[in-house]
């Protein structure tokens, strides 16, 4: 669990769209109030998988931007139903990773977009941190933030983050909007594939 909000996601669409690509938003639990627009299709998913199968769905594509910050582990036996705490003297949660989409799509034959940007939100150790996740993952760009400054990143209008290239080129977006941010980075989306 975190306290991711979307808004960065959503901008990130919302700007792609507004220099011309069709986009598609898969977007989680959120209080942000997304619509359709033209050429700005979203789909709405609670859960990592309903992410996973969204994702999976709407291959191929040109571009992955995968911004969401899904949770690495879910309940291994999940229950519908109350877990009662009579007769229990211990109880053990068990984990199981999820599937981890960024990776999925990053390792597409076929599917692969042709560029794959994903996100890092770090507390240390950004750069080094998100040039792991670059080849860990199999992607092109990460985008990284640090979390542990609280006027930017979950939650905030604002953000700042090192835009890094898998040729381990890094670029800085100082402190400004969400929406700045977007437009920045959606600039170099488009440079990136008409190159």
């Amino acid at each position: 669990s975190n306290e991711s909000s979307g808004k960065q996601g959503f901008e990130i669409a919302k700007s792609l769209n507004d220099i011309g690509f069709k986009t598609k938003l898969v977007i989680g639990p959120n209080s942000l109030e997304i619509k359709n627009q033209d050429n700005l299709e979203v789909i709405n998913v609670t859960t990592a998988k309903q992410m996973f199968e969204a994702c999976k769905d709407n291959l191929p594509v040109d571009v992955a931007v995968c911004t969401a910050a899904v949770s690495d582990f879910k309940v291994k036996n999940y229950s519908e139903e109350k877990i009662k705490k009579e007769g229990l003297e211990d109880f053990n949660l068990e984990l199981e990773k999820n599937i981890d989409i960024l990776s999925f799509i990053a390792s597409q034959n076929i599917n692969r977009p042709r560029l794959v940007v994903g996100f890092a939100a770090e507390t240390k150790n950004i750069i080094e941190n998100a040039q792991k996740k670059i080849q860990n993952k199999h992607c092109d760009w990460i985008v990284a933030n640090n979390v542990a400054d609280k006027s930017i990143g979950f939650n905030s209008d604002y953000n700042e983050v090192f835009l890094i290239s898998k040729n381990k080129e890094v670029e800085k977006f100082n402190k400004t909007t969400k929406s700045e941010i977007a437009k920045k980075l959606s600039n170099k989306i488009l440079h990136a594939l008409i190159q």
